[in-house]
């Protein structure tokens, strides 16, 4: 009798190979899950980067008509101006103006050619960092706005 009970205790416990494996299937699935959830994250603050681009450059649009000029600064809009899904402001130059920025303010394209005749608008991205040309490394993951509001997006992608 006392056989049969440890035969049968045997057989309803789990080993511990079998809770290391069911470990590691938990753990393998929980890094795939919280991996999606990251990229899923950072594909919303893109959107929510070129949607605040959008808006403002909107803004600027209608002061450019009232105004034959565009703000020295996104401060004088008179709307509230968001951050940046990342915490950091959004960078403006107004290029259309009289006078002109200095060209080595203006930021470039790949073939070297401004990328707006307008005003320059984007976001640093997720690190934080810039350059003046988009190949460059460090501006591959800016928010652009380019071909004068054609274009409004990831820099990598223009």
């Amino acid at each position: 009798m006392f056989e049969r009970q440890t035969r049968r205790c045997r057989q309803a416990a789990m080993t511990l190979i079998e809770v290391l494996i069911g470990m590691v299937i938990v753990g393998t699935l929980a890094s795939i899950a919280l991996n999606s959830y990251r990229g899923y994250t950072e594909k919303m603050r893109v959107t929510q980067a070129t949607a605040d681009i959008a808006g403002i450059a909107l803004a600027l649009n209608r002061y450019h008509a009232d105004n034959r000029t565009f703000p020295p600064s996104l401060g004088v809009l008179g709307i509230p101006i968001p951050t940046d899904p990342w915490g950091r402001a959004y960078q403006y130059l107004p290029i259309d103006i009289d006078p002109p920025p200095n060209q080595g303010q203006i930021r470039k394209d790949k073939n070297l050619n401004p990328l707006n005749s307008d005003f320059d608008l984007y976001s640093m991205g997720p690190d934080g960092q810039t350059a003046k040309q988009l190949t460059a490394s460090k501006a591959r993951d800016d928010i652009v706005r380019a071909n004068n509001g054609a274009f409004i997006g990831v820099a990598a992608n223009h």
